[in-house]
């Protein structure tokens, strides 16, 4: 049979252990609760730019037909036989980087009959009457010359989209000269807002230097069925390339100091 003294002493050691553990619990909080950082001084956001305007090199011509008849069947046959023919005649002269060849979009979707009224005054959803379908075949590259005589031999396909824009290759020989313009633009600036507030000198915090990515080709021109014969005879497609522009975006924060 345990005696009260030794009871008494186990009850002392409980409470003096959970005294330790609330007390290192209410600690805790407090030990691991960063120092506040001291307040920002003296730093500018700052923003500079540069472009140049480079010559459009890369020109894309997308050619299309349609066909429409009363079966399915008949008219993909006939949208493949124009787009095989067309391919046929496009490869022979394809080079990589000069002048490429890809199959396009290809369609086929029904035609219906206007809705018939009831006597009843209910709408009854015509049935299909035919079939109507287009093909398209891209032919894109750097040389010009080559791309528009192409067009010109082609006979089962017309010209329905033409495009410039820069191809990657030119935007990256002239990028590194544009970035390096930005960057110098913006030390000038800063230099020139840090001699503004009195300040001595100033030492660059953050820094982020972006460039424009190119987007969808710029349409120059817009082919349609006016332009057949003119497409369709053995002469060059007329053309003009235009000019693109390049842009680097530098955009930072800087800390002045006296």
């Amino acid at each position: 049979m345990t005696k009260p003294f030794a009871h008494s002493r186990i009850r002392s050691r409980l409470l003096w252990l959970a005294s330790l553990l609330a007390l290192a619990t209410a600690a805790a909080p407090a030990l691991a609760q960063p120092a506040p950082a001291a307040p920002l001084a003296n730093v500018v956001a700052l923003s500079a730019s540069a472009s140049v305007e480079v010559a459009n090199d890369w020109l894309t011509l997308v050619l299309s037909t349609s066909r429409e008849g009363p079966d399915a069947n008949a008219v993909q046959a006939q949208l493949r036989q124009a787009l095989d023919a067309a391919l046929t005649e496009a490869r022979k002269a394809a080079k990589p980087g000069q002048l490429e060849v890809q199959s396009g979009a290809f369609s086929l979707f029904p035609r219906y009959a206007p809705p018939q009224q009831r006597s009843s005054g209910a709408a009854v959803p015509g049935g299909i009457t035919g079939w109507q379908g287009n093909v398209e075949l891209l032919i894109q590259g750097r040389d010009t010359a080559a791309i528009t005589s192409l067009v010109g031999r082609i006979g089962t396909l017309t010209v329905s989209r033409l495009s410039f824009s820069l191809s990657r290759q030119a935007r990256d020989k002239v990028e590194a000269d544009v970035t390096a313009q930005a960057i110098a633009r913006f030390r000038e600036r800063a230099g020139a807002v840090t001699q503004a507030f009195g300040m001595g000198s100033y030492t660059l915090r953050e820094v982020s230097v972006s460039g424009d990515e190119p987007g969808q080709p710029v349409v120059r021109n817009m082919m349609r069925a006016q332009a057949s014969s003119m497409v369709m005879a053995d002469n060059p497609l007329p053309t003009e390339a235009g000019n693109a522009q390049v842009t680097v975006n530098v955009s930072g924060t800087v800390q002045l100091a006296k």
